[in-house]
């Protein structure tokens, strides 16, 4: 457990000084440490000190208790100046902010999410958009909150894709309208993306890189023709098990079990696969970052 950095100290020096200081430290456990102690005893003049740190800090776990020392100020106060940083020319001060007040959650600040947010050029502050809006919509607006994000769909790299797909999935229900309709349009990798979020709004165990290959098949070969290809793969696997149960001795079964991997297995092989990567690399994203 890391030591709490003492603020309150006697050698004449304030307390939102001490914790200034020691937040541009360069060592940056010095920085997680300092963040920690504001928390840990806070104090409203340690608002500005906090803000402006989580705009230049370059380290995630610092700014992520940057944050969470935001959210033990009292709220009147910090609201007000968290949204000043919404129309920071800084895209970290933008990110950060959004963060900020989906840690605080209170539901009054989702009339400052715009849609030119959820737009954001940058990419780590529309993710981090996307993540807010999902926190404070309220019930009655998360069907057009579904649709925004929804045009969206296609942009950016995995990561990127995999933050759209999460938020229409925390949307719930109210995304099935919008992601059929993408997924009917003509831009395959619009149409790819929004069958990949389907199919993980239906089966969250599936894996995010499985469902993706699956839905590029689907837009590949058409519905029908992908329903018939699985069909007939199905057919296949089931005529090598009859065709193994009617050998002589009658134990052949077992053996051709054990050395027969018919074309439908070998995919259910390779799809295994994808979701155990897809399971590694979440984990991964996860410990280093967290449709925020």
């Amino acid at each position: 457990m890391q030591e709490v950095v003492p603020i309150n100290t006697t050698d004449g020096t304030s307390r939102t000084a001490r914790v200034a200081r020691a937040l541009s430290a360069e060592d940056g456990s010095v920085r997680l440490q300092a963040a920690l102690a504001a928390g840990s005893d806070p104090d409203p003049g340690f608002l500005e000190t906090l803000v402006e740190r989580c705009a230049v800090e370059p380290d995630f776990f610092v700014r992520d208790m940057l944050s969470w020392a935001l959210t033990r100020l009292p709220t009147e106060a910090t609201l007000p100046r968290v949204r000043r940083e919404l129309a920071s020319g800084r895209s970290q001060a933008r990110s950060q902010a959004l963060h900020t007040l989906s840690k605080i959650g209170d539901r009054s600040a989702w009339a400052w999410i715009t849609r030119g947010m959820l737009r954001d050029a940058d990419d780590e502050v529309a993710r981090t958009a996307w993540r807010v809006a999902v926190v404070l919509v309220p019930e009655e607006e998360k069907e057009d909150l579904a649709g925004e994000l929804a045009g969206q769909l296609g942009r950016g790299d995995r990561e990127v894709r995999l933050s759209l797909s999460r938020a229409l999935i925390d949307l719930g229900d109210v995304s099935g309208p919008a992601l059929e309709q993408a997924a009917a349009g003509a831009d395959p990798v619009v149409a790819a993306h929004a069958r990949a979020t389907e199919l993980l709004r239906q089966n969250p165990e599936a894996g995010f890189d499985a469902a993706v290959e699956e839905a590029k098949r689907i837009v590949a070969l058409g519905p029908e023709r992908a329903a018939a290809s699985a069909g007939e793969a199905g057919a296949q696997e089931a005529a090598g098990t009859e065709d193994g149960a009617g050998t002589e001795d009658g134990a052949g079964t077992a053996g051709d079990a054990g050395t027969e991997v018919t074309a439908a297995t070998a995919k259910t092989v390779e799809s295994a696969k994808s979701v155990e990567s897809a399971a590694t690399v979440e984990t991964a994203k996860t410990v280093e970052t967290s449709e925020c």
